[in-house]
């Protein structure tokens, strides 16, 4: 039976974020890649809504020994997860995660209707501005175009920031590997370093000329890195 690696995309992400991860392990491991249901209508806190959807997909597809590999907000779902069920987290890969620090800082109140504004905080994600297609920054407009799933983002950003991993990271003694971008402005450098401090068991790779979403910028490099390790 092959391993199953479970990738969740961040707060604006998609399933689109992973194309070069599956490319790259389709073949070897079983891929898990839920769409977390951000905007759904629930009267709970986003981030405990999300861990539970979590545990429901896994275990509805009978998931054990998983590998968690979360982007930003995916990766603090993965957090909460493997603290709620160490048992069933095999590894855990994390890069541009929210639990410690991020940097929110807006300019002012963002236009929604500006495609110009969503634009440039598309490009802001990355390290070369070129990786902001406009497939890609279409995806994020479409999204703060609507009221509703835009409230949806700002309670689940600030639900995030409620949910401060730094006392719960000395307990998971999962192996973690931990794949930053040196040029990530969104969770910088010192974050990962951060994190690599808290976790019991991590080990860091930093990548050059890389931003918040290594996955997508430096595919080869992220892929490469993460099957070296999972090799181990």
């Amino acid at each position: 039976m092959k391993q199953s690696l479970v990738l969740l995309h961040g707060l604006f992400g998609g399933l689109s974020n992973w194309h070069g991860v599956i490319a790259h392990f389709q073949a070897d491991y079983e891929l898990h890649i839920p769409e977390l249901p951000i905007f759904d209508k629930h009267s709970g806190d986003p981030l405990a809504y999300l861990t539970d959807y979590l545990e429901f997909y896994i275990n509805k597809n009978s998931l054990t020994n998983v590998v968690l590999v979360g982007n930003s907000l995916g990766g603090h779902v993965a957090i909460l997860y493997t603290h709620r069920h160490p048992e069933n987290v095999s590894r855990l890969i994390l890069t541009g995660s929210s639990g410690l620090y991020e940097n929110t800082s807006m300019g002012g109140y963002p236009r929604r209707s500006s495609y110009e504004y969503i634009q440039e905080r598309v490009a802001y994600t990355f390290y070369d501005p070129a990786v902001a297609t406009k497939s890609l920054v279409d995806e994020v407009f479409t999204i703060t175009s609507d009221a509703r799933k835009c409230m949806s983002i700002v309670r689940t950003a600030k639900s995030a920031q409620r949910h401060y991993v730094a006392d719960l990271l000395p307990t998971i003694k999962t192996p973690a590997l931990l794949i930053w971008g040196e040029d990530d402005k969104i969770t910088p450098p010192h974050v990962a370093r951060e994190f690599g401090h808290y976790l019991p068991n991590a080990s860091l790779v930093m990548l050059k000329q890389c931003g918040h979403a290594p996955m997508m910028e430096r595919p080869a490099d992220f892929n490469e890195v993460v099957e070296a390790w999972l090799g181990e």
